[in-house]
């Protein structure tokens, strides 16, 4: 369903647009759809990068607020690497929380994925954080530290139409989307 989401969308001209059209898309999406797919995300993350948890140290138990503005629902992660976790969460029922990270989605995509420096988002506004900043800089420190790139393990997980996805949300990126 994704992909064809992403082929329809980008069908249309204007960055702006195609993400608009994928958010009204998702929108109606019931979380329970994606919990699955985050547990298996977070699950062989954790599997293949152990390190990631190690190197946040002290804040393995502190849950984040990863949260993509131009999308109609917030992750939660909670980095603990006896029992990691990602779940989705409409803005309404948001759980409380140690830290928040917040940019578009695809900003975060990339500052993930080790394309974007963090501190510039940070400093440009493109990314705010709220809440614990020692926890989200041992968070950014961990990321920027590990070999690979957590958002292609990810995509690598679904096969061939999970890299055909990210290819085309890099593609929306690349074209203009901020």
């Amino acid at each position: 369903m994704s992909l064809s989401i992403l082929n329809f969308a980008g069908s249309f001209g204007h960055t702006e647009e195609r993400m608009a059209l994928t958010r009204l898309l998702i929108g109606p999406v019931p979380l329970f759809v994606l919990q699955p797919v985050l547990h298996r995300i977070i699950r062989n993350i954790a599997l293949r990068k152990p390190e990631l948890f190690n190197r946040i140290g002290v804040h393995r138990e502190k849950s984040f607020l990863i949260d993509p503005v131009n999308m109609p629902f917030a992750l939660v992660l909670r980095p603990d690497p006896k029992s990691p976790s990602l779940r989705a969460y409409r803005r309404r029922h948001l759980p409380p929380v140690d830290a928040t990270i917040s940019g578009s989605f695809l900003t975060l995509m990339e500052m993930v994925d080790g394309r974007l420096d963090g501190d510039a988002l940070f400093f440009s506004r493109a990314l705010s954080v709220q809440g614990d900043t020692e926890a989200v800089v041992c968070l950014r420190n961990a990321l920027d530290d590990m070999d690979g790139s957590v958002v292609e393990d990810a995509a690598n997980l679904f096969g061939a139409p999970g890299r055909k996805i990210l290819n085309g949300l890099r593609r929306i990126r690349q074209n203009g989307e901020r």
